[in-house]
């Protein structure tokens, strides 16, 4: 008789149980949040190369002083190179006396410069290792620099794996058109499309082309000067992008 009591105040518990579709969420139904996968607040993230993701900024001096000697402009060195570091690149190129008839020629010479320069020429600390945290989230990740591809690619090694696309050669001031292709080709909506650069004008071109903007505390532009052109708050370290 009490075996049956038992399997008979067992199946009343059963009847009046609420279904599980139909249960208020509650900390007990919750999923775990070590189980939820993080997302991303952006599809595609381009990022700009020297300064950026590489530490090219010595080979970039020694590369644009080359020029100047060969053009006639002035060296970027002592008081110069620090009044150039919190100025954009209109006033760089107005400080240093560059024709800007001549800028293209210019840019092409620096290129090939910093070809030659490559062996000095490394990724900052943590950014391989961001890339590839980004990829595994599924983020797309784009290069859009104005230095050449083979000079992207050779700095980048086997972290080449996690770029889908390159948009290299880029002009000097053709940032936000070449942005704005890059966010069409790849049919990604502007609002899921973060840049990540070290320059003001790489602050504007993304402000042309529709697009999101992140600048970078370690790049060739002093931070509190690039923290004021951007408005955002700057990353500190390539790790900052997976905190977004």
């Amino acid at each position: 008789m009490l075996r049956d009591r038992q399997r008979a105040s067992f199946r009343s518990a059963e009847a009046h149980r609420t279904p599980s579709h139909k249960r208020m969420p509650g900390r007990y139904n919750r999923r775990p949040p070590f189980l939820t996968p993080a997302r991303m607040p952006y599809r595609l993230i381009a990022f700009d190369f020297d300064g950026t993701l590489a530490d090219s900024f010595d080979a970039f001096v020694d590369a644009l002083n080359a020029a100047a000697t060969k053009h006639g402009f002035h060296r970027l060195e002592g008081a110069r190179l620090a009044q150039a570091r919190g100025a954009s690149a209109r006033d760089v190129m107005r400080l240093l006396h560059v024709p800007l008839w001549k800028a293209p020629a210019i840019t092409l010479e620096m290129r090939q410069q910093m070809r030659e320069r490559i062996a000095q020429t490394q990724l900052f600390d943590g950014v391989a290792d961001t890339l590839g945290a980004l990829a595994g989230r599924g983020v797309r990740l784009a290069i859009a620099t104005s230095n050449a591809e083979d000079n992207v690619r050779a700095v980048l090694g086997p972290a080449t794996r996690w770029v889908h696309h390159y948009s290299c050669g880029i002009s000097v001031f053709g940032k936000a058109r070449k942005l704005a292709a890059l966010t069409a080709s790849t049919r990604v909506r502007p609002e899921d499309v973060l840049y990540v650069g070290d320059e003001m004008r790489d602050a504007d071109a993304a402000r042309a082309a529709g697009i999101a903007f992140r600048g970078v505390a370690w790049g060739y532009t002093a931070p509190d000067a690039l923290q004021r052109h951007a408005g955002a708050p700057l990353l500190r370290r390539p790790e900052d992008l997976l905190a977004l």
